[in-house]
């Protein structure tokens, strides 16, 4: 069965772009699974010893939803995607 992950929103910061961060909405068929995926990449290249801090997480929509995320202003932007995609799904529809 397949998983499905729609991009909600990706930040990219620092003089290399050693810091990002992606947040993807994600269901997987075969769980029948919906939840928010938060990856990121971050590595400070400044220090040469430095070692890449990297990972994967999977947070479910109520957790996700519940948080203020007042100090991350890229998972702020992703909650704001997540609220716009979960509207369109209840919007009415034109007829034809």
């Amino acid at each position: 069965m397949a998983t499905l992950k729609r991009e909600l929103h990706r930040i990219a910061k620092g003089p290399v772009n050693n810091i990002e961060d992606w947040w993807r909405l994600v269901f997987e068929e075969e769980n029948r699974a919906l939840y928010v995926e938060h990856e990121w990449a971050h590595l400070d290249v400044r220090d040469p010893g430095a070692e890449a801090d990297n990972g994967t997480a999977a947070i479910t929509l109520d957790d996700f939803l519940a948080k203020t995320h007042a100090d991350d202003a890229g998972a702020r932007q992703a909650k704001e995607q997540l609220i716009g995609v979960l509207r369109s799904l209840f919007e009415p529809r034109a007829s034809a």
